[in-house]
């Protein structure tokens, strides 16, 4: 038996560990990096456990509107001189063990609308929080998009840069075997393998940088480690004749609406104007209904069994459930309590009630003021990416053409090393500079879609 658990728990190991290496060896898309760090993120996890105190508040808000009620039972012995509750004579040097149950509460009637508008600035507070839990998530989806898209970059740089260096390096075995020939001299070769280390060294550079940015993604998803992370690449094409047609205003206008760091401004204040009317209700008079019930038994009092003509009436046991029936005692009533000095506590409260409001107000205006200049700056920032895109576009195909050119003069010896290098650091340069054009423009255009309310996504 012992033996056949051995080997059942070794094939379920091996299976859990299977689908690890399978799912760390799974390309990620950005919508699946996205996801999965809105689920593990601890900011997102902080706030929802905030937006649930916010909850929990509202529900106590409105269970405040329920009686109250509570009760309380006594088991209780007394010794010497005690009062006989059948006779009301005491009686002396006896003990007595005696038992009160009672159940009673009130409810609040009316206390100037405090209880409604409690609930209301709960509501409110809630709706404030829920937007506060869309904003975190909507930070760390751009933060996820940023990471993902210098990914992308980085590919792209290595990937030029590999191809640049193959270049050389096959100039370099022709070179050589043109110096074997006797054709050119042994200084164009030193020179095109100099160049070759250089080329190899930003390699290296890039490779890192390529890792890091790996790393910094997988630490975004809350990755135990970025050994086996991959993502999707996709095929990104961009048209240079792309037109932002909204202006700065009109996007304002849509985010206004859409925004969860506006709504959520909007939802406080509203909540802090009902929290003025709590204060204001603490002015109010009270009103609130009592109601109790209660009963009791004592070992010493007796039960009335009958009249004696002579001798009066005649007493015996008085058992504990028909003393307990016979003891109920219930009860309903009303009292008003009215303020009217307690310190100025009222009126402070009120005084910092109003100051909250005001507070409220300039974090709303300072939220839409903040939100008007982001877009400002993402869309100058969209428009300057786009043009500088459609320059880098034109700048790789000018430096294609001259690299082609210098490459074929150089293969003939019309052009010295020093020339053709520097003729293909220019072309690394703008393939480089296009790269980082292409995604700059991708980023930028995604964070106006963003303020639009559209959700974060890769052109197709």
């Amino acid at each position: 038996m012992r033996r056949l658990l051995c080997i059942f728990f070794i094939y379920v190991s091996g299976i859990i560990i299977g689908y690890s290496i399978f799912a760390q060896q799974k390309a990620w898309s950005l919508e699946e990096c996205i996801n999965h760090a809105l689920d593990n993120n601890i900011q997102v996890k902080q706030q929802e456990l905030q937006t649930r105190f916010q909850k929990n508040a509202l529900d106590l808000a409105r269970l405040k509107l329920l009686p109250t009620l509570s009760g309380n039972a006594t088991h209780n012995y007394s010794f010497g001189r005690a009062l006989d509750q059948t006779t009301y004579e005491y009686t002396e040097h006896e003990k007595i063990r005696t038992n009160n149950f009672y159940i009673g509460g009130n409810l609040n009637i009316f206390s100037g609308f405090q209880n409604i508008n409690s609930i209301k600035k709960s509501e409110y507070e809630l709706l404030g929080s829920e937007k506060d839990l869309e904003s975190v998530k909507d930070n760390i989806a751009l933060s996820v998009a940023l990471g993902y898209l210098q990914i992308l970059l980085n590919r792209e740089l290595v990937k030029a840069t590999e191809n640049q260096l193959e270049i050389t390096l096959q100039q370099i075995e022709k070179t050589r075997k043109l110096v074997e020939a006797g054709s050119i001299a042994m200084g164009n070769l030193l020179q095109i393998e100099a160049q070759a280390a250089q080329e190899e060294l930003q390699l290296i550079n890039l490779r890192n940088q390529l890792e890091i940015s790996y790393l910094s993604l997988s630490q975004l998803l809350e990755l135990e480690s970025p050994t086996g992370f991959e993502i999707v690449i996709p095929e990104i094409e961009l048209d240079t004749n792309y037109l932002i047609r909204d202006t700065v205003e009109d996007i304002f206008i849509q985010a206004l609406s859409k925004r969860p760091e506006i709504m959520g401004s909007e939802m406080k204040l509203r909540a802090s104007e009902y929290d003025l009317r709590v204060a204001k209700g603490g002015r109010s008079p009270r009103i609130t209904m009592n109601h109790s019930f209660s009963t009791g038994y004592s070992d010493i009092r007796k039960k009335i069994l009958g009249m004696d003509p002579l001798t009066g009436p005649i007493y015996g046991k008085y058992p504990f459930a028909e003393q307990i029936n016979d003891n109920i005692n219930y009860g309903i009533g009303f009292s008003v309590s009215i303020p009217i000095l307690n310190g100025w506590q009222i009126n402070k409260s009120i005084s910092n009630s109003k100051l909250s409001i005001e507070n409220s107000r300039y974090a709303l205006d300072a939220a839409k003021k903040q939100l008007y200049k982001n877009i400002q700056q993402a869309h100058a920032d969209a428009q300057a990416s786009l043009k500088k895109y459609a320059a880098s576009v034109k700048a790789v195909r000018a430096a294609e053409e001259s690299f082609r050119y210098a490459e074929q003069r150089f293969n003939v010896g019309l052009v010295t090393p020093v020339d053709y290098n520097a003729s293909k650091t220019q072309l690394l340069k703008a393939q480089s500079e296009l790269a980082q054009a292409k995604y700059e423009f991708v980023f930028k255009t995604k964070v106006l879609d963003f303020y639009r309310g559209i959700p974060v996504s890769l052109p197709k």
